[in-house]
């Protein structure tokens, strides 16, 4: 953005951590602040209003938020903020709205602008350099100078470093470079693209930091088991009581099995971050965090680790994000504590040897896949869908859950891996599309107006009169076959493409309508959409989140996207979690999206709460 802003001919100071936002405003003698609070609403709120309570507040603020966040605009207000700018937008609009807020602002410091300003700029027509004010006092030399004149002000030493990042400069780029003659300060240079104009802006820095501290807050604090057994051999050694925690972490097994290895290692992330982050907030002494082998993990301290005991197994009760899907995940906890003549083995031997049980497996759950239909352990839940434009919630995807009486609420990929390793898949789906179709049937009037999604499988489609069935189960169900869309994976389209394409159009012919799922996790076969009857195309989770990645992730993305509209398709984005993601799906002309940025799965209650509110 600061990028924008120079090509559009301004000078731009930037500042990317909230620490640094009052200390480089006042050090700019700038009349205008521009806060990007898209995708970062609270980070940019706290900006605005540390500015706003600076001795001298912008005369402007312009901030940009995103669609989602105009209805709470007032606490930007509130803050000082005087203009709003609401993305999508593109660069011509921004540097208009930063024009329309500079408009009628007044230099800061009673109209003297850039009263406290350390800065120059060189200006190739003129041939010259002009200091501002205070940077000529400081140094003894004339507001406007000759470029030989400047350099000979520099120590000689300083001169050799500024040519070289003079040299550096592109149009439109910017360096920063030290200025130790001046004291702590950096210089920030930028090259003026149009008018070929070098612009330099000096910022007094505070004191030193406390690097030590800064880098004992930074570094991880999670050890491996060697790193583990090193530290309690080192405090025994200095004869301290040495007390340990462990944690067996439950399901993980399941993860990996349903998910992959990948999403069960992010998961292992996520844990330590959580039980490093509450054992921060218990205060005292920081404990050392190990983790052991696999599931295992042990908390380390050289006092009593009672009352972390708690804070550990409330951290672990909380559910945590598996790809798109909610977790309860649970763990184990043990505590021992060092006695006369351990060491960091015989410790963490006896550690060990009080864990309990080992982990439930998918063949083990698997058993029970038949006693949880009979018994009315299956549960649905509703994945709102949401029209990009308007906000609206339009329809509700079915998804399914299973209530496991001791292993707390397991997702549908999951359910569906143990179903189809008892050989119970089309015993499930048939079960999870009835009880979707007869709950919705008996959602309330406020819900009258939603369409519903359920999912058949690629199993489902190679059954033979699979569409009479269905059919039969909507039309008994009671709900209305024009308000429903059958969803199939995009592999289960591949597999028995013939099929498919026969059950897709007799579902249409019936008044259904019909979406690919998961698209771009397969063959994302162009050729295989134009033969198929379709009338929506549901981007896969991964494509969803990738537009916020590279230039090239968003290509594929943008291609799918054109691909699906030139056929015709409505388009469905799968998965998104942040209104960056939203906001550029938006661009590329995607109309409705599903994801955590709108709710997680809602029990029916919860559906009808947020549709009347």
């Amino acid at each position: 953005m600061a990028a924008i802003v120079a090509r559009g001919g301004w000078q731009a100071v930037a500042a990317r951590r909230g620490e640094a936002v009052e200390r480089r405003f006042r050090a700019s003698g700038a009349a205008v602040a521009l806060i990007d609070a898209r995708g970062a609403f609270e980070e940019g709120l706290l900006a605005a209003q540390t500015l706003g309570r600076t001795a001298e507040p912008p005369s402007a603020m312009l901030i940009c938020v995103s669609r989602t966040d105009i209805d709470r605009l007032s606490a930007f207000y509130e803050a000082g903020a005087t203009h709003f700018l609401s993305s999508p937008f593109g660069d011509a609009e921004l540097l208009h709205a930063l024009r329309f807020a500079a408009r009628g602002a007044e230099p800061r410091g009673g109209g003297e602008a850039g009263r406290g300003l350390l800065g120059w700029r060189w200006d190739p027509e003129r041939r010259r350099v002009q200091l501002s004010p205070l940077l000529a006092r400081l140094m003894k030399l004339p507001v406007s100078i000759d470029r030989v004149a400047a350099l000979r002000a520099l120590p000689a030493d300083e001169r050799p470093a500024l040519l070289a990042e003079l040299r550096r400069l592109t149009d439109a780029s910017a360096v920063v470079q030290t200025l130790p003659s001046l004291g702590r300060t950096v210089q920030h240079l930028q090259s003026d693209g149009r008018t070929g104009r070098v612009l330099a802006l000096i910022e007094p820095l505070g004191a030193p930091p406390d690097v030590a501290l800064l880098l004992r807050e930074a570094m991880p604090r999670i050890h491996d088991s060697a790193g583990a057994r090193r530290w309690i051999d080192h405090a025994l050694a200095e004869h301290a009581p040495v007390e340990l925690v462990g944690i067996t972490l439950e399901r993980l097994d399941l993860v990996n099995m349903t998910y992959g290895r990948a999403a069960g290692d992010a998961l292992i992330q996520s844990v330590a971050r959580r039980i490093g982050e509450v054992l921060a907030e218990a205060g005292g002494p920081r404990p050392v965090l190990a983790r052991l082998d696999g599931a295992e993990f042990a908390v380390i301290a050289r006092h009593s680790l009672e009352p972390a005991i708690p804070l550990i197994e409330g951290a672990l009760t909380r559910p945590f994000v598996v790809e798109t899907e909610l977790v309860l995940l649970g763990g184990r906890l043990r505590r021992v504590v060092s006695q006369r003549g351990d060491d960091a083995t015989g410790l963490l031997k006896r550690l060990s040897e009080d864990v309990p049980g080992e982990n439930t497996s998918i063949e083990a759950l698997a058993i029970q896949v038949r006693a949880a239909i009979d018994s009315g352990q299956i549960d649905i839940l509703w994945q709102p869908q949401v029209t990009i434009a308007s906000g609206e919630i339009v329809g509700a995807e079915a998804l399914a859950r299973w209530r496991h009486p001791t292993l707390g609420e397991l997702g549908a990929e999951m359910l569906f891996a143990a179903a189809d390793r008892a050989g119970l898949a089309l015993a499930l789906s048939d079960h999870v599309q009835l009880l979707a179709l007869s709950r919705a049937a008996r959602w309330a009037p406020t819900l009258g107006a939603l369409r519903l999604s359920i999912n058949v499988t690629a199993a489902d489609v190679a059954r033979i009169g699979f569409a009479e069935m269905l059919l039969d189960r909507i039309d008994r169900s009671g709900f209305p076959r024009d308000r429903l869309t059958v969803e199939i994976t995009e592999g289960g389209l591949m597999a028995e493409l013939g099929e498919a394409a026969r059950l897709l159009a007799e579902l249409r012919r019936a008044g259904c309508r019909v979406a690919i799922d998961d698209f771009g996790t397969g063959y994302s076969s162009l050729a295989y959409l134009k033969a198929l009857p379709l009338d929506y195309l549901k981007i896969d989770k991964a494509l969803s989140q990738d537009i916020a990645g590279s230039a090239r992730d968003r290509i594929v993305v943008r291609g799918v996207i054109d691909m699906a509209r030139s056929l015709g398709l409505s388009v469905v984005a799968e998965g998104v979690e942040t209104a960056e993601q939203l906001d550029l799906l938006a661009m590329e002309g995607c109309q409705y999206f599903q994801g955590f940025l709108c709710a997680p799965p809602l029990a029916t209650a919860a559906l009808e709460a947020m549709v009347t509110t």
